[in-house]
């Protein structure tokens, strides 16, 4: 199975888990709901649930315990990319080629759509029976806290806006990129390594190596499809970034020194997939195709 194929896999079993929470009676108003489903089903690569079962399976995690995880993740990242859209925000008419969230049901209701699919992230973890320990539980719901907040995304979020209409340098862009992205890349594969008894600190902590460098590669290669690539294939207006005033790799590095970072970056994430003693090769092809992918 090639790793296109096996990202639709993903896709489909993190779409069924959480349709099946959609599927139950919710006393909620209809608007919000529809909202909320909107921003959820909207497309997508549903990167963030697949690394969630790329490392556990690899560690041999229970599979009902990372369709949560994977669900949980993807909430997360839908609830970002909702309330970025929004005219405070990135002010964007277009996500996956479809209008976004606020243009389809107004400003009021993406919000609120937007927090909801946060706090289920949340719900679906906390009232889950995993199999491992509580303890283990409680460290999955504080990972997650923790890549998604002051500390992680919204804390690269802001360093974003502060750093729009401004010279920056590398390094500060890199800080920027690893809270607003890596972040959650990086908790996704945390989390599903979580699952498995044989996620031992070393383990872990090459993951996480891994993890950073593949988030890092994923935004530089996001930066360069915004020169090169075309609205159509891109499913959002190309150019956006530039037009927006943000700070770029290709626009610090030159677009041969971007192409050269990513691959840098993919280098050094296939060196921490090394030290680890398991089968990384789901990985490793993730990590190729991060920078080969059009959109």
């Amino acid at each position: 199975m090639s790793i296109q194929e096996k990202i639709e896999c993903a896709q489909q079993d993190v779409v069924k888990t959480l349709q099946q929470y959609f599927d139950q009676p919710l006393d909620t108003a209809h608007a919000v709901k529809e909202a909320t489903q909107y921003g959820l089903f909207n497309g997508g690569k549903r990167l963030r649930p697949f690394l969630v079962y790329a490392s556990g399976e690899m560690l041999g995690a229970n599979k009902q315990d990372l369709d949560i995880l994977a669900a949980a993740i993807e909430c997360i990242h839908s609830y970002s990319l909702v309330h970025d859209d929004l005219p405070a925000m990135d002010d964007d008419d277009l996500r996956r080629g479809r209008p976004t969230c606020h243009i389809e049901f107004g400003d009021a209701h993406a919000i609120l759509a937007g927090d909801a699919l946060q706090t289920l992230a949340f719900e679906l973890i906390s009232a889950h029976k995993f199999t491992c320990s509580a303890a283990t539980q409680v460290k999955m719901i504080s990972e997650l806290a923790k890549a998604s907040g002051l500390e992680g995304m919204v804390g690269g979020q802001g360093l974003d806006i502060a750093a729009t209409d401004k010279m920056i340098t590398v390094q500060q862009l890199e800080r920027i990129h690893r809270l607003k992205t890596g972040a959650l890349i990086n908790c996704a594969i945390t989390l599903g390594a979580l699952c498995s008894e044989k996620a031992d600190k070393q383990t872990l902590e090459n993951l996480s190596v891994f993890g950073y460098a593949i988030g890092l590669a994923f935004q530089v290669h996001d930066d360069i499809l915004d020169v090169e690539g075309d609205t159509f294939t891109l499913g959002k207006p190309q150019g956006s970034d530039l037009a927006a005033n943000k700070a770029t790799y290709p626009a610090l590095l030159g677009m041969q020194g971007a192409k050269q970072m990513a691959q840098n970056l993919i280098e050094q994430a296939h060196q921490a997939l090394n030290k680890i003693d398991a089968d990384t090769s789901v990985l490793a092809a993730l990590a190729n195709y991060l920078i080969k992918r059009d959109h």
